[in-house]
């Protein structure tokens, strides 16, 4: 059973995913904590430094946002030119110009910007000048992948380009054009907000947590939506209509007192998830350190002996830590270099079976999440890319009260 929970208090708007009554995914935001990422602005240059090949935008932040010289160039590789050209030879302060979101402001940091404008569909994302197709690498059917390009390429026009997201797989090509006809449309309304704005200024604003979450979570295996409000049901019920109208008979109403999320035990869940000492079921525990460069996990063996050898208590209790670190590297939303110390095993074989396991987990992640492998020490070396802010920690850090 996979459900998706909505849960609203005042400004505050909180989504859980469970598996089994198994935590997944969690986000939260708020009015004035909402996401900047995928939101298109009109810009203005208001410095450029050579020495970082990076420019400073004006979008109307508090921050100045910042633009790499590679998000300026042509978003095909193979467009590129062969010697890059320097930023102050791209830009010039007061030039103004079309910027996309692609990474929120986080700790003091003004927001990443790109001029690759990608805009997320349901089952397709659309880039007006990208000019290739590419299908999610989580869709693993070879036949399926080949017909999804072949759709792609009848799809798009001129120089437009399209990456089929893993939700594509198996949707018919009348759901796949309207997803892409509705895009282009966006696409031009915002080019025709461009000619008249004057920077900066805000000229298309990314779904907030709610459409997002029904956009991307609404999947063929989500058996039931809750919402503890009537009014949020109506909104995802009309959201539904467009996507998936058969689906409308799953949706539920929590009318029972006590918390939608509190109900499920997702609070409980959530505090387990943010403690420094994690328990495993086994009777092992992970020790969870994050620092500003980087994240270190320490697995051990605690109270669990096993009942064979040292080296199977030893694969087990790895083998479950592996697949609990890659669930909580998605709920705690942790970015960057991430360093797993597992308990150490003699068996190669067994080594390459953690590292297959947690590729198969690192699939699932919605954010682009890679496993690098082993190290020459015998750590576990992983990479998550982080691009919203959350106020999921704050919350777990303030004093205990229902969500």
């Amino acid at each position: 059973m996979k459900q998706m929970l909505v849960q609203v208090d005042g400004d505050r708007i909180q989504t859980a995913v469970l598996q089994d009554g198994k935590l997944i995914d969690f986000h939260l935001e708020t009015s004035h904590s909402a996401s900047l990422v995928g939101n298109i602005y009109r810009g203005k240059v208001v410095n450029v430094l050579p020495g970082m090949e990076a420019a400073f935008i004006d979008i109307g932040l508090a921050k100045n946002a910042f633009l790499y010289i590679n998000d300026l160039l042509h978003p095909n590789l193979d467009k590129q030119p062969g010697h890059k050209p320097s930023i102050a030879d791209t830009v010039r302060p007061g030039e103004e110009l079309m910027v996309q979101v692609v990474k929120d402001p986080i700790r003091g940091k003004g927001a990443r910007v790109t001029t690759h404008f990608n805009l997320a569909g349901r089952w397709l994302a659309y880039m007006p000048s990208a000019d290739y197709v590419a299908v999610s690498k989580k869709i693993d059917d070879d036949a399926e992948r080949e017909r999804l390009k072949e759709i792609g390429e009848s799809l798009r026009t001129g120089e437009e380009g399209i990456v089929m997201r893993t939700a594509a797989s198996g949707a018919e090509q009348e759901a796949l054009s309207g997803d892409a006809k509705r895009l282009r449309k966006l696409w031009l309304a915002i080019l025709a907000a461009n000619e008249t704005a004057a920077a900066p200024a805000l000229l298309h604003a990314e779904d907030g947590l709610l459409q997002r979450g029904v956009r991307d979570y609404f999947t063929m295996d989500l058996d039931e939506i809750w919402a503890d409000r009537s009014d949020k049901l109506e909104e995802i019920a009309a959201m539904l209509g467009t996507i998936a109208p058969s689906r409308r008979e799953r949706l539920r109403l929590y009318r029972t007192r006590g918390g939608l999320l509190q109900h499920y035990g997702v609070w409980q869940q959530l505090e387990e998830a943010f403690a420094r000492r994690i328990p495993l079921d086994s009777g092992g525990y992970l020790i969870w350190e994050e620092t500003e460069a980087l994240t270190v996990i320490d697995v051990n063996t605690g109270g669990y002996t096993g009942t064979a050898s040292l080296e199977d208590t030893v694969f087990r209790t790895n083998t479950e830590a592996a697949t609990l670190i890659l669930r909580l590297l998605r709920i705690r939303d942790t970015g960057g270099i991430v360093i797993v110390d597992f308990i150490d095993m003699e068996r190669e074989s067994n080594r390459q079976s953690i590292f297959q396991s947690m590729v198969q987990e690192a699939r699932k992640d919605a954010a682009k999440c890679t496993v690098v492998g082993w190290t020459r020490l015998g750590l576990m070396e992983l990479t998550r890319k982080k691009a919203r802010s959350s106020s999921v920690r704050e919350l777990i850090g303030a004093p205990r009260r229902p969500l």
